[in-house]
C-alpha cells in the first residue's frame, strides 16, 4: 500500500511539475483565442495577453496586435495603420517588440529624431509615432476590407496593407474553423497538458465545411483585387495615404522565380495598382537584391526577425515619403 501511495505521489508531483513547466516556461494552457465574425470571418479575441515560447503577445480592445489605443490620435502623433495576415501579425514565434509594426514604429521614431518628418503645422511638429497592427493568421484582402469597414482607419495618416503572394488567391471570409480547428481555439484549455495533447498528439479533427470554402468558384484574384480597390476608396475617403506591400514566398526568390499562375496574378496586381494610383512595394525585387535572402525567412512564407527588419525599413521610407506629400 505504501508503495502504491508513493507511486501515486510521484506521479501527481511529476504531472504538477510538467503542468507548471509547460504553462510558465513555454506558455501552454493560455493560447490566443479567436471569435467568429459574420463579415470579417474571425478576429483575435480582444484584450488578451500571453507569452508563447518566451515571446510576449498583446491583443488590444480592437483585436489588434498592439497596445491599447484610441479611435483618433493626438494632434502631435503620427499614426500608421497596418493591415495584414500572419506575416504582419508575427503569431507565437514573434515577440511583440519584434513584429513588423513594432520595428516600423521604431524606424519612424528614428526619422523623427532626424527631423525628416514634417510638421502638422509650421509651429508644432510630430512628437510621437504609433503603428497599429490589425492582422490575423490567414486573413486575405477581403477579411482586411471587412475589418476596415467595421472599425475604420483610426484616423491614421497612412494605411499600410501588407499581403503575401498567396493572399492574391485567398478565399472569402469564413468562421467555420473557429473553435474547431486547433489553430483557432475559441476557449482556453483547462490544462497546459490538455493543450499539448489536443494540439500535437491527437489527429486534427476534420472540418468538412472547409472543403467548400477552399473550392470557392470564380476569379479569386479578381475578387481580392476588388477588395484592395475598396480599401483604397475607404482610405482616400478618410484622408489617408494607402501603401500596398507584398512579400514573396521563399521559393519565388532566385532564378526559378514565381510559378506561371503567380506571374499572371502579379502582373494583374501591378497593372491594378497603376490604374488605381496605389503606391505598391514589391518585396520580391527587394529580397532578390539581398545577398542571402534565406535568412529573411523562418519558413517558406513567414519572416524571420531579419525579414521583419528589412520590410519595416522599406515601408518606413515609403511612409515618410507619403507623409511629406500629405502635408506638403
Amino acid at each position: 500500500m505504501k508503495v502504491l501511495l508513493l507511486t501515486l505521489a510521484v506521479l501527481v508531483s511529476s504531472l504538477v511539475a510538467l503542468e507548471v513547466g509547460l504553462r510558465w516556461l513555454l506558455g501552454f494552457g493560455n493560447p490566443l483565442i479567436y471569435v467568429a465574425d459574420e463579415e470579417i470571418g474571425y478576429l483575435l479575441a480582444p484584450n488578451q495577453s500571453t507569452r508563447r515560447f518566451g515571446n510576449r503577445i498583446v491583443i488590444n480592445e480592437y483585436s489588434m496586435r498592439s497596445a491599447t489605443t484610441t479611435p483618433s490620435p493626438p494632434r502631435s502623433m503620427l499614426r500608421v495603420f497596418l493591415l495584414g495576415d500572419s506575416v504582419a501579425n508575427g503569431a507565437w514565434w514573434t515577440d511583440q517588440d519584434q513584429t513588423i509594426s513594432a520595428r516600423l514604429q521604431s524606424q519612424l521614431e528614428l526619422w523623427l529624431t532626424k527631423d525628416v518628418l514634417p510638421s502638422l503645422t509650421k509651429e508644432k511638429p510630430f512628437e510621437t509615432v504609433e503603428v497599429l497592427n490589425a492582422s490575423a493568421n490567414s486573413w486575405g484582402p477581403r477579411n482586411e476590407l471587412a475589418y476596415l469597414r467595421r472599425f475604420g482607419t483610426f484616423n491614421a495618416h497612412v494605411v499600410v496593407l501588407l499581403i503575401n503572394t498567396d493572399d492574391l488567391f485567398a478565399t472569402a471570409p469564413t468562421s467555420v474553423q473557429v473553435g474547431r480547428d486547433r489553430n483557432y481555439p475559441s476557449q482556453k484549455p483547462l490544462l497546459a497538458i490538455a493543450e499539448i495533447w489536443s494540439r500535437y498528439l491527437l489527429r486534427a479533427p476534420a472540418i468538412p465545411e472547409m472543403e467548400a470554402v477552399r473550392a470557392e468558384p470564380g476569379d479569386r484574384v479578381g475578387f481580392n483585387l476588388k477588395a484592395i480597390g475598396e480599401i483604397k476608396t475607404l482610405t482616400d475617403a478618410a484622408g489617408a495615404k494607402l501603401v500596398l506591400g507584398m512579400t514573396p514566398l521563399l521559393r519565388e526568390i532566385g532564378t526559378k522565380g514565381p510559378r506561371d499562375y503567380e506571374l499572371k496574378a502579379r502582373k494583374r496586381l501591378s497593372d491594378f495598382t497603376q490604374e488605381h494610383n496605389i503606391t505598391y512595394l514589391d518585396f520580391l525585387e527587394v529580397f532578390n537584391n539581398t545577398e542571402t535572402p534565406e535568412i529573411l525567412y523562418r519558413d517558406h512564407i513567414h519572416l524571420s526577425p531579419q525579414g521583419n527588419q528589412k520590410v519595416s525599413e522599406v515601408i518606413s521610407a515609403q511612409v515618410a515619403s507619403s507623409v511629406i506629400k500629405l502635408f506638403r
